[in-house]
């Protein structure tokens, strides 16, 4: 596996730098890095840095201060702005669901209902650039969440529209496979996950007695054949939802699983027991997806090689 460059190696690719130049009598030294990169490194290095919440600008701002603490090996600096972008392209569910709840309630915004958060594809290029395999997992899935179309022929019109920086508009060869191997497999996740919940049995039968039961939240099924039919109208409705409709979240199983979860609300159900249950089987469910978004992108293989079954 070829080792991380380190600054040096591509200075013999760089022209000479011009002596001689001065400013006032200052030296000028020319770097090969964006003013805007320079100034942010500067001000954190001076001032410490100061991040935002993780928006478009902010991030703008935090990945030229990633890139230069990565290229001139300023190591404290380099892991406070991986830290600080881990809170939007997170590694855990837990956190992940908070990052959704702060995009949601900016989109929601009647004033300015944008987009919070940055293009992933920036984000991904931005991993590859620097290093960092842990945002990686959390932009794939960002990404794979948006049709094809608006991927590939975005227009300003579209509700899901999100600007990418210059130079940041492409993926490589090996990351657009991962794209198309991830988004094939979310979507066979949201079809299995509906199965599932039909084939599952969320049902808590009681034992068999003589009084009349009335329904409680004692982990006992008030009606186990109301309940079936319940479950069997909830399939139907799903199917029709997130296969056949294709509505809001349908590329995105983490969110159909929480959906899925919430049909049978245990604050209105009849049967708190079998609405307990859908509940818990919906956060088994949405645990063992997220451990999964690695594998679905082939994201435990470098970058640079083309993704391969096992």
């Amino acid at each position: 596996m070829p080792q991380p460059k380190s600054p040096c190696d591509d200075v013999g690719s760089k022209p000479p730098v011009s002596l001689g130049v001065e400013t006032d009598g200052i030296p000028v030294v020319d770097l090969y890095d964006t003013a805007e990169d320079v100034t942010n490194l500067l001000s954190a290095l001076y001032d410490w840095p100061t991040f935002g919440n993780n928006d478009q600008n902010d991030f703008r701002m935090v990945s030229g201060i990633l890139r230069l603490s990565t290229k001139y090996i300023i190591d404290f600096l380099r892991a406070k702005a991986l830290e600080h972008l881990s809170v939007a392209w997170p590694s855990d569910l837990k956190a992940w669901d908070a990052r959704e709840d702060l995009a949601r309630t900016q989109e929601a915004d009647v004033a300015d209902p944008s987009h919070l958060y940055p293009h992933p594809i920036a984000v991904i290029s931005l991993a590859r650039e620097v290093d960092a395999p842990s945002l990686l997992p959390a932009a794939f899935y960002d990404l794979a969440r948006s049709p094809f179309t608006d991927i590939f022929e975005p227009t300003e019109e579209d509700q899901a529209y999100r600007p990418l920086p210059s130079g940041q508009s492409q993926l490589s060869v090996a990351d657009l496979q991962r794209l198309c191997l991830g988004k094939e497999a979310g979507q066979h996740a949201i079809t299995s996950l509906i199965t599932a919940m039909g084939s599952s049995q969320h049902v808590r039968p009681a034992q068999l007695s003589a009084h009349t039961r009335k329904p409680s939240s004692n982990g006992v099924c008030a009606s186990a054949a109301a309940c079936r039919k319940d479950f069997s109208e909830l399939v139907d409705l799903a199917t029709q939802h997130d296969l056949f409709d294709r509505e809001r979240g349908c590329c995105d199983p983490l969110y159909v699983a929480e959906e899925l979860g919430q049909l049978k609300s245990a604050e209105f159900s009849e049967c708190k027991a079998c609405a307990k249950s859908l509940e818990a089987w919906a956060m088994r469910e949405r645990e063992k997806m997220w451990r999964s978004i690695p594998v679905w992108f082939r994201l435990e293989q470098p970058g640079d090689i083309s993704p391969r079954l096992n």
